[in-house]
């Protein structure tokens, strides 16, 4: 039986963060959660959780969390996500994602935290030759998003080498969907996942979704990629965290995805079936930096973890979405947002 220690999880009110909250405190785990709301939402919290609101870099207030809520292991996913941005604000993304990174570990260390849990991105493989993608396939990021990242997962292996602690870096594909339950979702404005986006078409939020590239080497010409359930990936960071608590000379690198891909038009015909409507299309150019697929091999993950996906269906992913979408609404709306 695993001991259920104190867990820290940074950006706790967005989107992938705020399930990880869910997925540890429907499991019994002790939780607090730092984050600085930028692009997260207090309302995403729950009252079980001890709330923080502030920066990862702010040593002084990790190391005070750390001593009041006795912690025994951090989540981290606080940091920058939008890639165009990224190329755009670099220096935004190193401060962000790598600094941040830095000062959350140093912070880590010395209070003698020994478990730390990192949400790494499948854009630290760049644009790959060969799909599916290995954990062992290169890691030749093409943008400052991805090089952020792997600048992080760099960091976390020399620290396990020199300090007491392990570490697991999930290297996620598509993160979609919502809360089955709607109690989290995605709801920060203006996101680009495409799934997002055309959910918030359905409900006349959008005019019309932009398709990027026609010509790509797939069987309708769209980009490939591989869609997980954000609740799967929650499911999976509470697996990892009980595999280092176990193993605590061992640490993970794992895909998170479910080793199959859906084009850019199946999922709008997903979202049309769903939602009964019909999303009008734009036929745009391609974007520089997309791979005509990105698929995971998840070989390892399953082969490591006890992690057993239970909402591995595009259509169950898309109403989800929906559902979410809908409620966000009323929540803004109660928000006064």
């Amino acid at each position: 039986m695993t001991q259920k220690v104190p867990v820290l999880v940074t950006g706790g009110a967005g989107y992938i963060g705020s399930h990880a909250v869910l997925a540890l405190l429907d499991a019994g785990w002790p939780v607090a959660v730092i984050d600085n709301l930028s692009t997260g939402f207090r309302w995403a919290v729950p009252a079980a959780a001890a709330f923080y609101e502030g920066d990862v870099a702010d040593r002084a207030l990790v190391a005070r969390i750390c001593a009041e809520r006795g912690i025994g292991a951090m989540m981290h996913f606080a940091g920058s996500i939008v890639v165009p941005e990224s190329v755009t604000d670099p220096l935004k993304y190193y401060r962000n994602n790598t600094a941040g990174s830095c000062a959350l570990i140093e912070a880590a260390v010395a209070a003698g935290v020994p478990h730390f849990l990192f949400s790494s991105t499948a854009a630290t493989y760049g644009i790959p030759e060969v799909s599916p993608v290995t954990e062992d396939s290169p890691k030749v990021p093409i943008n400052p998003y991805g090089t952020s990242k792997l600048m992080t997962e760099l960091m976390l292996a020399d620290v396990a080498r020199a300090h007491a602690i392990n570490y697991g870096a999930l290297r996620y594909f598509n993160v979609a969907g919502a809360d089955p339950e709607a109690r989290t979702g995605q709801s920060t404005a203006g996101a680009t996942h495409l799934i997002k986006v055309a959910v918030e078409a359905a409900l006349g939020k959008r005019g019309h979704v932009d398709v990027f590239g026609t010509d790509y080497a797939t069987p309708d010409g769209t980009g490939v990629r591989d869609y997980i359930h954000v609740s799967d990936l929650a499911a999976a960071h509470v697996l990892a965290l009980e595999a280092l608590i176990a193993e605590p000379a061992r640490s993970l690198t794992m895909n998170c995805g479910y080793g199959r891909g859906f084009s850019v038009l199946e999922v709008l015909d997903a979202v049309d079936r769903v939602t009964g409507g019909r999303i009008d299309r734009r036929l745009a150019p391609r974007r520089a930096g997309d791979p005509d697929s990105l698929i995971s091999d998840n070989s390892l993950i399953q082969a490591t973890l006890p992690w057993v996906p239970r909402h591995a269906d595009l259509d169950a992913i898309v109403a989800h979405a929906f559902a979410w979408e809908r409620r966000l609404s009323e929540i803004l709306v109660g928000a006064g947002s």
